[in-house]
């Protein structure tokens, strides 16, 4: 019984060494080994000019991290472009007497994902992906834009990867 158990589960390992399933993810790594984020762009108004560059090593670090593809801006076989379209802080939670509580930080990007490998996995259009970040109406977005940032940006980072390299 024990060397029936010890066969099946040595089927099961050999079979999947071709591809990488992890919390969903599917990387074929006998076809797609290197990737490259492009500097990402910005067209939104009052977007803070360092943006460009911590959304795109947040992103390649994503990819470093979450994957075995390395990092190459040589022929790579996956490769993302992105723009920040909007970075606007807007008032929520209105309270009598036209204040608010709660003003909201939203970041929307628009990425394009090639395959250079496989084209059909990659993106016809950009795809534009957004996060927000509430912070008090106390408190200026200069005290929490670090902050706000990180934490869309982290957001924003998982969804562009899991929309990259899942096959749900």
């Amino acid at each position: 019984m024990k060397q029936f158990a010890f066969i099946i589960l040595a089927a099961v390992l050999f079979t999947g060494t071709g591809c990488y399933s992890f919390k969903g993810i599917s990387i074929d790594y006998s076809e797609v080994k290197t990737y490259f984020v492009e500097q990402f762009d910005i067209t939104a108004l009052n977007a803070q000019p360092a943006i460009s560059v911590r959304l795109t090593e947040d992103l390649k670090e994503k990819i470093r991290t979450e994957s075995r593809l390395t990092l190459s801006d040589v022929d790579p076989d996956v490769v993302f472009e992105g723009t920040v379209v909007r970075y606007e802080v807007t008032s929520e939670a209105p309270q009598p007497g036209e204040v608010t509580d709660i003003n909201r930080l939203t970041i929307i990007t628009a990425i394009q994902y090639i395959n250079n490998v496989n084209e059909e996995k990659s993106w016809e259009r950009k795809r534009n992906f957004s996060f927000f970040f509430d912070f008090p109406s106390s408190q200026t977005l200069t005290q929490v834009e670090d902050e706000a940032i990180q934490a869309i940006s982290d957001q924003m980072m998982e969804d562009i990867f899991n929309e990259a390299f899942t096959d749900w």
